[in-house]
């Protein structure tokens, strides 16, 4: 009798937690890259410029094209210095912290540490925004491999590194919708990803081209995988 309660019990439990993972997801999750950047540490006046426009335009509150349909971002979450100074703009306007799962440049560190950490910080983030933010909307800026990048994804055949895989964005119809790279040139484009009430699932997902007027006319706003011009002091 004690032995039958206690497995009754943990099919209780297990079909409780399930229920809840099944409905622990955002309602939106708008992700982009950081801005052009100047060295390790800061974004260079374009990449500066960038973090201004899309706080007019998209991100920030009352932005003329803001992609928070009338209502406002529930939280924002950044990774890398790049991705901190290009968020901060938008969320300043809101009155919102940046949810920081910081990887900073540290001299001496190998190019394979940073990645691993990258790998760990944005695995941890995506987590959390699957998980503790059901039913909201989130803006994720990461650096560009850790958005998609076939090549990483390879390199860890064992783990899931980017927000295409962890995001099961791969399983957005149809097939191929979403790209499997985020070219290297590219940082004017949004992906907005949404998800229907009570699935954890992609239910649509969206790429937008960020454009800017004056005074921000200047901003690179080149197609997808497109060249990127950068003037003297920026670099991709």
């Amino acid at each position: 009798m004690v032995r039958c309660l206690a497995l009754c019990l943990l099919l209780v439990v297990a079909a409780v937690a399930a229920a809840r993972d099944a409905l622990a997801s955002p309602a939106r999750i708008v992700i982009l890259r950081h801005g052009e950047k100047g060295d390790a540490y800061r974004l260079c006046d374009i990449g500066v410029q960038r973090s201004l426009a899309l706080a007019g335009r998209y991100l920030g509150r009352g932005a003329e094209a803001s992609l928070f349909g009338g209502g406002e971002p529930d939280a924002f979450f950044v990774i890398t210095l790049h991705t901190l100074e290009l968020a901060s703009p938008a969320a300043t306007t809101w009155g919102k912290p940046l949810n920081m799962y910081s990887v900073l440049p540290r001299r001496g560190q190998s190019a394979a540490d940073t990645t691993r950490a990258l790998n760990e910080r944005t695995r941890e983030a995506t987590a959390d925004v699957l998980n503790k933010w059901s039913g909201k909307t989130v803006v994720m800026v990461l650096e560009h491999h850790h958005i998609a990048d076939e090549a990483l994804e390879a390199s860890f055949p064992d783990q899931k590194v980017t927000l295409r895989q962890l995001l099961n964005l791969d399983a957005v119809e149809p097939k191929g919708t979403v790209p499997k790279t985020w070219p290297g040139e590219t940082y004017d484009y949004f992906w907005i990803v949404d998800y229907d009430a009570g699935s954890a699932r992609p239910a649509r997902f969206e790429m937008i081209k960020q454009t800017f007027a004056a005074p921000y006319q200047r901003v690179p706003s080149n197609d997808w995988g497109a060249a990127n011009v950068l003037p003297r002091g920026c670099r991709n």
